[in-house]
């Protein structure tokens, strides 16, 4: 096993405030995700065929495992505010609840999130991201990684700890990356195209 590190910078209160309200009156084309990462808005690209294909593969595993209290979102803004982060990962599972506050994100209330790397955000999901995610706490940070030197890969971050993920497990595609509980589920990587 192994670990990223990487310190958080100290919450900024006005400065994400003025973050937040840029990124919803930014007016991105349809499709695009608009992001806050390490304080810096972004906008990226509608996704890939093949980078939705994956997506919605593993998307439909988690409802077969899941309480009827939470649900599994695409299009989620989670926010970060102490990373001056606002990312809209791949997928999110998080409980209903989450999103009974008006608005366009939720806290950190996430208990996975799901990124696909693409050629424009590879290293937002591998670092930024990643750091993001285990300075909030969220549980389970699989990466689905097509780029990855070459060999296309799957890894599971999990016990986050001072913006530190440990490797629970990496496969390469074709083999099954296991979930551990409260999911149970393996992710079938066989049928994710490779690019």
């Amino acid at each position: 096993m192994s670990a990223l590190s990487v310190d958080p910078p100290a919450p900024h209160g006005r400065e994400w405030d003025d973050l937040v309200r840029l990124r919803e009156e930014t007016d991105a084309p349809e499709g695009c995700r608009a992001e806050i990462v390490e304080g810096i808005a972004t906008v990226s690209p509608t996704p890939a065929n093949s980078h939705n294909s994956v997506a919605q593969r593993v998307q439909r595993q988690p409802y077969t495992v899941i309480p009827e209290d939470w649900g599994v979102y695409q299009t989620l803004a989670v926010a970060i505010p102490s990373r001056l982060g606002m990312f809209v990962p791949d997928l999110v599972v998080a409980p209903e609840a989450a999103l009974g506050e008006p608005g366009h994100h939720i806290p950190a209330a996430a208990l996975l999130v799901v990124e696909t790397t693409s050629k424009s955000s590879a290293d937002h999901d591998r670092i930024e991201k990643l750091h993001g995610c285990a300075t909030a706490g969220v549980p389970l940070y699989p990466l689905l990684d097509s780029r990855h030197s070459g060999r296309p890969t799957a890894t599971l971050y999990g016990h986050p700890g001072n913006a530190t993920y440990r490797v629970l497990d990496t496969v390469e595609y074709g083999e099954g990356l296991h979930i551990p509980a409260p999911f149970d589920l393996t992710i079938d990587t066989g049928a994710f195209p490779a690019g």
